[in-house]
């Protein structure tokens, strides 16, 4: 029987977005913003205004960083060269990676290949005398699990900066639908860095995103830093403006208890944790078709 109960399910999905921001039943804090321009504007601004309080200081920034969403490597980019905020103190640490069937790297230019990514869009622009210097950009491989692990551990992480998947997952945190091996909601609240098969509708969704459905180039495997690394930062900071792909897991995450079918309704337990949607993730058809019959 799945955690989430249907007409609890019909319940969330039936709040207007309009209606999310002042809804008493929110478990979560919510931000909605009006498109991906916007929130690629928010997401610069606010880690480098992270950035820029710990230079202040003197303090290092130690930050989780996702591949993706994509719209705000130019806003951010732009405005550290702009303010010129150096990042000679910054230390990144990559959320995860995609791997081959026998749990090995992409090609190099493969479109699901993250480090190659990251280094062109969020790195690549960066003024060189700013950059984040190359030993503190922390990329997850199966080689360096162990190192990474290790890095983190050695200081708290000031923020976590995320997207949510279809099913709710933060990094590769995927809801675990092995049948001979099943979770609880706390075994995915301490879950650590691993590698690990990626579910049968996260390769939907990502085949029907990048390569006309065509399932087959999708990876079917990924490493990932766990649910308690990237809920151990200060700040978490999840943002989303891939609309229809992501509005049942944002419905979840603000209203239902955690569940290991949604590893992000564990952003609940977090003290500083904030979503942010753009108003197309905010939408929900269900809300928009009251005549519809599905019980």
């Amino acid at each position: 029987m799945p955690a989430i109960d249907r007409k609890q399910l019909y319940q969330w999905c039936s709040v207007p977005g309009r209606e999310l921001l002042q809804h008493h039943g929110l478990k979560v804090r919510l931000r909605i913003v009006r498109d991906s321009r916007e929130m690629g504007d928010l997401m610069g601004r606010e880690l480098v205004e992270v950035i820029e309080e710990n230079n202040r200081g003197g303090r290092a920034t130690r930050a989780i960083i996702p591949c993706g969403p994509t719209c705000w490597y130019k806003p951010y980019t732009e405005l550290v060269n702009a303010r010129g905020v150096s990042l000679a103190s910054l230390f990144v640490f990559h959320m995860d990676e995609c791997l081959d069937w026998q749990g090995r790297l992409l090609p190099r230019n493969h479109p699901y290949n993250f480090r190659t990514y990251m280094e062109r869009h969020f790195y690549g622009g960066i003024q060189p005398e700013l950059a984040v210097p190359k030993a503190q950009r922390f990329w997850l491989t199966p080689a360096t699990m162990d190192k990474v692990a290790e890095a983190i551990a050695q200081a708290p992480i000031d923020i976590t900066v995320g997207g949510w998947g279809q099913d709710g997952h933060v990094a590769y945190n995927q809801a675990r639908r092995n049948i001979y091996s099943s979770v609880t909601v706390e075994d995915v609240a301490n879950s650590t860095i691993r590698i690990q098969e990626n579910n049968p509708d996260t390769i939907i969704a990502l085949a029907q995103r990048t390569f006309g459905t065509a399932y087959q180039f999708v990876p079917p495997m990924s490493i990932t830093l766990g649910v308690r690394e990237c809920l151990s930062a200060r700040k978490v900071r999840v943002y989303s403006d891939t609309g229809a792909w992501k509005q049942t897991a944002l419905r979840v995450a603000l209203f239902s208890e955690p569940t290991p079918e949604y590893p992000m309704t564990l952003l609940q337990r977090h003290p500083d944790a904030l979503i942010t949607a753009t108003e197309e993730t905010a939408r929900h058809p269900i809300s928009e078709n009251p005549d519809w019959e599905l019980f």
